[in-house]
Parts: structure tokens; C-alpha cells; sequence
């Protein structure tokens, strides 16, 4: 029996030291005449993303609740599967879009200096990657480099206040390319060139302060004007004044800034950071609870000892009743099942997706997703996009997971916030 097993055995032993080197590892394309596979060169990325809850994949009627009768006309109920993801356990905060915002503002001044590595220069078609960060890091914005900045990100000498010399917010600009991949995917585009797919445009990403004013015609809110992104008091609290296209940039940013510094340490790539689906905000949101009406149960908007479970507009406009009159931190009240904070209530959050009264009619009942990419010129109505949540200025139907509405992309409010949303590879989600 033993020299049986022996003869199993000892075949196997070498075509396993044929194949691999002394490390376990394939060098190559191996020339031993066997299949063996060949892996990326890159090595696994490692580490969860920080500040994000997975949540499983299943099965839910996406939709209104049954007591919405007359939403029910236009929006039916419709049972759907959604796919495992990533998503931010709280909503963007005004610490974590201001990275971004002095991200793209230092990456101008230093384009502007000529920062620049050895190995790139302003030349390059995407002379971000290099930008020399170290001297990046060394920049100070006060009135001498200001002055060898020009007109680049400084307010025009008319606009300034006493003279002072200032960064424009208008200015600062973020540089987005992409590759449209549902273009491509079209079977009329299979013979087209990669360039008719590459879609690149500026955005500017510095947040509308002013929305506190414009959003409430008649009413007092000067000082969330002045102090609300600018405040470190305001740190933890979500970002508002973004419009869809901004959230966009942002997740765009966020893609390149990490896989930029994976590329550096020669790990692999991962997924692109981007805005949820509708359905995939609605499945998230409800945490489990499939047929719930709110992320945390049905009917009530009070836990047992009368405390309100969500930062909204009680009754008739008693703004101040929950512990919040405008926003509250975005990792107040309790998280839902999966741990999700503020998925009603707070600000209410983009989706990726376009706004459609029939689209529950139409799309897939797997990984549902209904996108179009608004150009300019195209009329208000292809530039409605699918928001979600109810915030802190609406009252408790909007708290509704299955509620919807929508907003123009290209505008921003007071009350309209974002998360993000990855997709990584199976191994990532193990515990």
C-alpha cells in the first residue's frame, strides 16, 4: 500500500517543482509542456477600503410601500437581485471633500510652478501623476506665491476685499478622463476606435456656500454660509452644496488617488469608486429588512422612549425636536442592520442614476441600473437624476426607503449630500 501511495505521490511532487520555482511562484511563461496558468504580475492590494460597511448580496421588492397608493401607479414594485458591495458607512463629510478640494488646488499651484518629477513633466497627458508632491506639500498660499501664481488660481484684483490676495474657489478645476464603457459595450460600436469613447472634461469642485441662502427665500442663514464647509466645527458634518457632476469628480479622484499609490507599491488596481445605483441605495438602506418601510422598521419614526430615530422636519416644521436644526454629524443616530448611518434623514444622496417615472417597468431584475450621461445641451429633462433619503428640511415620507425623487445635475442644495459605493474582488469581503 505504502509503495502505491509512493508511486501516486512522487509524480505529482514533480510536476509541482517543474512548474514553480523554489518560492512557490511562476516564473514566467513556464516551458514544461503543462497548463499552469500565469498570474498578473501585480500583487493583491490587501486592506478593506477604511470607512466602508459591505454589504451581501440578495433579493428585495424594490419599490414603494404598500400604503403609497398613488406612487404605486407610476412605480410598482418589482423583485430584484443585487450584488455584494462596499458603501460608505456615513455620508461624505466636509473633512473628506475638502481632501479633494486641496488635492486639485495643490495639484494647479504645483503645475503652475513646475513641480515636476524627472520623469514627466506638464507635457504629459496627465501631468498629476508627475507632479512632484513633495515640493507640492511645501506650498504656502499667502501673498508671494499668490503673486507668481497670477491670475491662475487668484481672485482678479476687482474682486478682492481690501486687496487681500486670495485663492478663487472658481478656480480650482479638477481634470476628468474616463472611458465610457456602455458606449463601447454597443454592438453598432464594436468596429468604432478607442477615442470615441474617452470622455474628458473639467469640473469645478469647490462647494456652493451660498445654497444655504438661495435654497430659503426669506430666512436667516448667513452664518451656515460663512462657516458651514469652512469651520472645523463643521468637520464630521456631510458635505452639501455639491451638485451631481461635482459627487461625480469626486469619485473619480478618489479612484486615481488610491490607484495611484497602488500602482507605486506594484499592487494591483482596484475597482473604480462611484456613485450607487438606485437600487443599490434602496437595498443598502433597508438593511436586511426587505419589506420594511424604514431602515429600521416600519411605521414609527420614534423608538419606545419617544426619541426621534432619524434628523427630519417633525410635524408641522419643529426643525430643532430631533437634535439638529440644519445637519448633524453623519454618524449620528444608530446605524441600520448592515451599519449604515443616516440613510434617512440628514441630507438627502445622489445616485448615479436617471431619473424615469416608468423605470421600474423597464430594467433588469439583476444589478437593476438606468444611467444617461447628460450633455449640456440636452434639455432639463435628461439631466434629472435619482436622489434618495429625505434630509434634515423634509418631512417623514421622504424617510421612506422606497420614496423617490430627483434633482438636477448640474445643481446644488443645502440639503443634498453623497457616499460612495466599490466593488471588490471576493477576497476582499472574507472574515
Amino acid at each position: 500500500m505504502r509503495n502505491r501511495f509512493n508511486a501516486i505521490l512522487l509524480p505529482a511532487l514533480v510536476l509541482i517543482l517543474v512548474a514553480c520555482n523554489k518560492k512557490g511562484k511562476v516564473k514566467g511563461t513556464p516551458d514544461n509542456g503543462q497548463l499552469v496558468g500565469v498570474a498578473p504580475a501585480a500583487k493583491p492590494s490587501g486592506g478593506r477600503p477604511l470607512g466602508m460597511i459591505y454589504v451581501p448580496p440578495g433579493t428585495f421588492h424594490m419599490g414603494p410601500s404598500d400604503e403609497d397608493i398613488n406612487f404605486n401607479y407610476t412605480a410598482r414594485n418589482k423583485q430584484v437581485s443585487i450584488n455584494g458591495f462596499w458603501m460608505d458607512a456615513a455620508e461624505i463629510t466636509n473633512n473628506e471633500y475638502r481632501q479633494f478640494v486641496i488635492w486639485t488646488r495643490d495639484s494647479l499651484a504645483a503645475k503652475e510652478l513646475g513641480f515636476f518629477k524627472s520623469s514627466g513633466g506638464a507635457g504629459g497627458s496627465d501631468s498629476a501623476i508627475a507632479i512632484d508632491w513633495k515640493k507640492a506639500a511645501t506650498i504656502k498660499y499667502d501673498a508671494s506665491n499668490l503673486e507668481k501664481l497670477g491670475n491662475k488660481l487668484m481672485i482678479d484684483a476687482p474682486d478682492r476685499l481690501y486687496g487681500k490676495a486670495e485663492v478663487d474657489p472658481k478656480k480650482i478645476i479638477y481634470h476628468i478622463e474616463y472611458f465610457d464603457l456602455k458606449e463601447a459595450a454597443k454592438i453598432e460600436n464594436k468596429d468604432a476606435k478607442r477615442k470615441q469613447f474617452i470622455k474628458r472634461f473639467d469640473q469645478p469642485v469647490y462647494p456652493d456656500t451660498l445654497v444655504w441662502m438661495r435654497d430659503f427665500s426669506y430666512s436667516y442663514n448667513e452664518p451656515m454660509t460663512k462657516r458651514y464647509f469652512s469651520h472645523p466645527s463643521f468637520g464630521n458634518y456631510p458635505v452639501v452644496g455639491v451638485s451631481w457632476k461635482q459627487a461625480v469628480a469626486f469619485c473619480h479622484w478618489r479612484t486615481h488617488y488610491q490607484n495611484s499609490f497602488l500602482e507605486k507599491k506594484k499592487k494591483a488596481v482596484e475597482s473604480d469608486f462611484r456613485l450607487p445605483s438606485e437600487a443599490e441605495w434602496e437595498y443598502a438602506a433597508r438593511g436586511g429588512r426587505t419589506n420594511s418601510m424604514y431602515p429600521w422598521g416600519n411605521y414609527y419614526l420614534r423608538n419606545k422612549k419617544g426619541c426621534l430615530l432619524a434628523n427630519f422636519k417633525p410635524g408641522r416644521g419643529n426643525y430643532a425636536e430631533d437634535g439638529g436644526f440644519y445637519t448633524v454629524r453623519a454618524d449620528a443616530y444608530w446605524p441600520n442592520d448592515y451599519g449604515l448611518f443616516n440613510m434617512s434623514g440628514n441630507v438627502a444622496e445622489w445616485t448615479e442614476s436617471y431619473f424615469y417615472e416608468g423605470a421600474y417597468n423597464m430594467i433588469h431584475d439583476m444589478n437593476p441600473d438606468i444611467r444617461y450621461d447628460a450633455l449640456d445641451q440636452d434639455p432639463p429633462r435628461m439631466k434629472r437624476k435619482v436622489v434618495r433619503g429625505g434630509s434634515w428640511k423634509d418631512v417623514g415620507y421622504y424617510l421612506q426607503t422606497g420614496t423617490r425623487s430627483y434633482e438636477y445635475q448640474d445643481t446644488a442644495k443645502s440639503y443634498i449630500g453623497f457616499r460612495c459605493v466599490i466593488d471588490l474582488a471576493p477576497r476582499m469581503v472574507k472574515k
